[in-house]
């Protein structure tokens, strides 16, 4: 690899969980310290053959966490995550020194419930936000989450896609402020499944209703495929929702999907 530049870490694979065959989850040694918040985003980037690609990944472990977590997926005609999808526990690629994004929990509104709807790899954010909460409620004393509470909801076309599923469902099965529910667009190639079945977009009303979500009370986080974000958008500004009380990240689904819009 070619020396990073001064605003580059030399990173080092020090683990990876194959989900699936497109699906990856990388934990990361960035190289030096590398301070951000739950929901942004670190950029990462390889040299081939003289030639950086840089791009940016929203980062699924917590702040606290030494190591940092990246759930991919992979684009086959893209620049950047075929080579990430070769790249084994002991490889190197750069992490720039500076994580960025908007995309963080909201707690400036006043409002206290959250609604946290996702689509495979965007969840990733979500995950973070969890985490960071999950620490300090276990550790006593902390202000957080207080009087927060987060509703999840997760969409994928086969369950197999849910690369945090197990981890999630233990955190609300443990703890009394958060809720989460998986559900399956494509049942009938997944017989085995018996949860929720349906788009995630399609069931947003359902569940907003079902958990008593109103907009002046509620930041709802739109995260991964662009057409769930916009249907998504549209079913919650039908039902009275403002324009500040939603927040945005979208991931890309064509050759630069793993480009993930910055909020």
């Amino acid at each position: 690899m070619t020396p990073p530049a001064e605003n580059h870490f030399c990173a080092c694979i020090l683990d990876r969980r194959d989900v699936s065959e497109d699906l990856c989850i990388l934990r990361i040694n960035p190289g030096g310290p590398l301070a951000y918040r739950a929901g942004q985003y670190a950029t990462l980037g390889i040299d081939r053959e003289g030639v950086r690609t840089e791009r940016a990944y929203s980062i699924a472990s917590s702040p606290w966490e030494e190591a940092l977590e990246i759930f991919i997926e992979l684009v086959p005609n893209g620049h950047l995550t075929p080579n990430l999808f070769q790249l084994q526990p002991g490889d190197t690629l750069l992490c720039r020194k500076a994580a960025k994004g908007r995309f963080t929990f909201d707690l400036r509104s006043g409002r206290s419930n959250h609604l946290l709807i996702s689509t495979v790899t965007g969840i990733a954010p979500f995950v973070s936000y969890v985490r960071t909460l999950y620490r300090d409620w276990t550790n006593g004393g902390a202000p957080l989450p207080g009087n927060h509470r987060l509703f999840c909801l997760q969409g994928a076309s086969r369950a197999f896609e849910f690369g945090y599923r197990e981890e999630l469902e233990r955190y609300s099965r443990e703890v009394p402020w958060f809720k989460y529910v998986a559900t399956v667009s494509r049942p009938w190639e997944d017989p085995r499944w018996l949860g929720e079945r349906g788009r995630v977009d399609d069931l947003l009303r359902m569940y907003a209703d079902r958990w008593e979500l109103e907009g002046e009370t509620t930041t709802a986080y739109l995260c991964g495929h662009p057409k769930m974000i916009e249907n998504s958008r549209g079913t919650l500004e039908r039902a009275g929702w403002k324009k500040d009380a939603i927040l945005e990240e979208a991931y890309f689904p064509t050759a630069v999907k793993e480009a993930q819009a910055s909020a």
